[in-house]
């Protein structure tokens, strides 16, 4: 019987120009190519996944404050996966192995359950595909309900988009966020909710722009969309190539982050790449008692689902 490797069950795609791979550890994309041109930072199958570099998140992304919420009248306390900021970082799928539920050239689906558990006390069932068109890879998550009570939830993935050579630096972004969430420089958490013109030398790329020395680690909405309602996001080097992500309203909100590396430059990951998170609510969504804005946190009934997706394709 063959060695799984570490990040888990290895899944290949293929669809024209491009290639990507998922790894059954969190659903996770672990690379994905176009003409031979990385689109997201990968790592190698057989490593325990650097982060949550390309992990599908759930129950919820981003983190709950102090891994402690209430919900129904209920305090619970979940497991402090980001104890150094001592929050529940990025959900609980993370590190299961997913099972393939159906698997062609282009596509896979990938299955898990969310036990019910101490501080998370639901069933839920996790399902994702992975698809590979002639535009680029679409990921797609839905949750069912699988307990006799409502549930919360939220879900997003966490890719470091790559534009080309260079790092992030040298790159152009464009992100049609008119909002900006605040946090504590310290442990992030949300402070206020403002536009993008408080400080828009760092927050605003609603028109594309060098990124250069910004930093960002910041939840945006107020997403301008088209007509459909649809969000693009595009990061592109100097020859003007590069890549974009595009979500529909599922995704009220979205995670930037330039990968800014304690070590800095000493760490290869310093700056490598933005992770560009669409997410369905807000850091800390679970707590949305606390805030004097719409977290979004989505509440399940027994036997409902709810969808989310979004795209990852070439430009130039």
């Amino acid at each position: 019987m063959a060695r799984i490797p570490l990040s888990g069950t290895q899944h290949a795609l293929r669809a024209g120009d491009y290639e990507a791979v998922i790894a059954g550890v969190g659903a996770s994309l672990r690379s994905l190519t176009y003409q031979g041109r990385d689109l997201v930072i990968p790592f190698d199958a057989d490593e325990v996944r650097p982060g949550h570099r390309g992990a599908t998140l759930a129950p919820w992304p981003n983190r709950i404050v102090d891994g402690r919420y209430t919900f129904d009248g209920v305090e619970q306390q979940v497991p402090l996966t980001e104890p150094a900021r001592h929050h529940a970082l990025h959900g609980l799928a993370s590190w299961i192995e997913f099972v393939p539920v159906d698997k062609e050239a282009s596509h896979v689906t990938l299955e898990a359950v969310i036990e019910a558990q101490k501080g998370y006390p639901w069933r839920v069932i996790v399902r994702t595909t992975y698809a590979l068109t002639s535009v680029g890879l679409t990921q797609s998550v839905t949750a069912v309900n699988d307990s006799a009570e409502p549930a919360p939830w939220g879900t997003s993935a966490h890719p470091y988009l790559v534009a080309g050579a260079g790092h992030v630096d040298d790159w152009t972004f464009e992100l049609p966020a008119a909002q900006v969430l605040q946090v504590t420089p310290d442990r992030l958490i949300p402070t206020e909710l403002t536009g993008v013109e408080v400080d828009a030398a760092r927050f605003d790329f609603r028109t594309a722009r060098p990124i250069g020395a910004v930093e960002l680690d910041h939840a945006f909405t107020g997403l301008a969309g088209d007509e459909d309602g649809v969000v693009t996001a595009r990061l592109t080097d100097a020859s003007g190539s590069g890549v974009e992500m595009v979500w529909d309203a599922a995704c009220p909100w979205v995670q930037a982050y330039t990968s800014d590396q304690p070590a800095g430059a000493a760490d290869p990951s310093h700056r490598a790449g933005v992770a560009l998170e669409p997410m369905t609510c807000a850091p800390d969504a679970f707590n949305a008692a606390r805030y004097p804005y719409d977290a979004g946190m989505i509440t399940l009934q027994p036997g409902e689902s709810t969808t989310a997706h979004w795209r990852i394709g070439a430009i130039g």
